[in-house]
């Protein structure tokens, strides 16, 4: 999945196991990007987030492991282990691990 593996030959990965969990950090890893996106894996401790921001593009989250708190536009959604949400474009958003969880971005920029 990584742009920089030899050739872009396919291979089979396991997410969760892609990325490791950092005591007191939020980590990431881009898997793949060019001109229509980009997919990056993320890993949150207990606690850790990102704050409030937008993003010119449209967005879709999917739960990996843990479990998260995704606010859109001020609402509040919970989140865990294999579900999914979208964050549309110029709206804002925030994340914030209940527990800690592990999330794969799909950013699409068409």
């Amino acid at each position: 999945m990584d742009t920089n593996d030899a050739n872009n030959a396919p291979a089979v990965h396991d997410l969760a196991n892609l990325l490791q969990y950092q005591e007191g950090s939020v980590v990431s890893r881009v898997l793949m990007k060019n001109g229509g996106g980009n997919v990056t894996l993320f890993a949150f401790d207990a606690g850790e987030g990102l704050s409030e921001h937008t993003a010119p593009f449209d967005a879709l989250v999917s739960i990996l492991d843990g479990e998260a708190e995704v606010e859109i536009a001020k609402t509040p959604y919970r989140l865990t282990a294999g579900q999914t949400i979208t964050m549309p474009a110029h709206k804002p958003h925030a994340l914030r691990a209940v527990k800690r969880f592990k999330m794969l971005l799909v950013m699409l920029r068409a």
